[in-house]
């Protein structure tokens, strides 16, 4: 299963988690019976280290959305965010432009095009502090 297959089923999982009250496991196990969504340890550490840190991403989501709340944003563009945002800060084999590219094309297959373009201020406002941060370090 290549990364962006992964990414992919991990946002089926992650957007899923913003719908239902339903554990981890149990969406696991739903996600399971569906035929498009593949459920192996890949996807889970994905799915659980991004819900594990969902606080911590929305305010990061918060502090970069100049235009809408978190909870005004829809939860596919957030389970979007989320994601990127993890993979950006604690995937070290996900370099910061790779983790912003994959989001704007998973936005692409899911979202609007105004959605993709709110994704990818977003983060590239993010971004831009990762970078001003490291240069001044």
């Amino acid at each position: 299963m290549t990364r962006r297959e992964i990414r992919d089923n991990a946002f089926k999982i992650t957007f899923e988690t913003l719908l239902r009250d339903d554990s981890l496991e149990e969406l696991y196990a739903v996600a399971e019976t569906v035929d498009e969504i593949t459920v192996n340890d890949e996807v889970k550490a994905l799915v659980e280290g991004t819900y594990s840190h969902a606080e911590e991403l929305d305010g990061i989501v918060s502090k970069y959305s100049k235009s809408r709340i978190v909870s005004r944003i829809s939860k596919l563009n957030l389970a979007i965010l989320r994601i990127a945002l993890y993979e950006a800060i604690y995937d070290e084999r996900t370099p910061v432009n790779v983790a912003i590219n994959e989001a704007v094309v998973l936005s692409k297959v899911y979202t609007f095009k105004e959605d993709t373009s709110f994704i990818n201020g977003v983060l590239g406002a993010f971004s831009r502090d990762i970078e001003n941060e490291n240069k001044n370090v």
